[in-house]
């Protein structure tokens, strides 16, 4: 693919949601623009750590330059 392809591609995934989000009321559109977790749906600020991130294994893979 060309960079003109991975454009189309990525303007076109834009414009795909904002049909979407054009789609809802407005009170569900702001909803589904905030910050919310995957798993659980509470809002980011609300879900705290993530218990299951094993930082020790992600400095060991290269993940964290002390």
């Amino acid at each position: 693919m060309t960079h003109r392809d991975y454009l189309w591609c990525a303007l076109n995934l834009v414009l795909d949601g904002e049909e979407e989000l054009s789609r809802l009321c407005p009170s569900c559109r702001a909803e589904a623009q905030e910050g919310r977790c995957p798993v659980c749906g509470a809002r980011v600020e609300e879900c705290g750590e993530n218990h299951g991130f094993d930082m020790e294994r992600f400095r060991a893979m290269g993940g964290e330059r002390a």
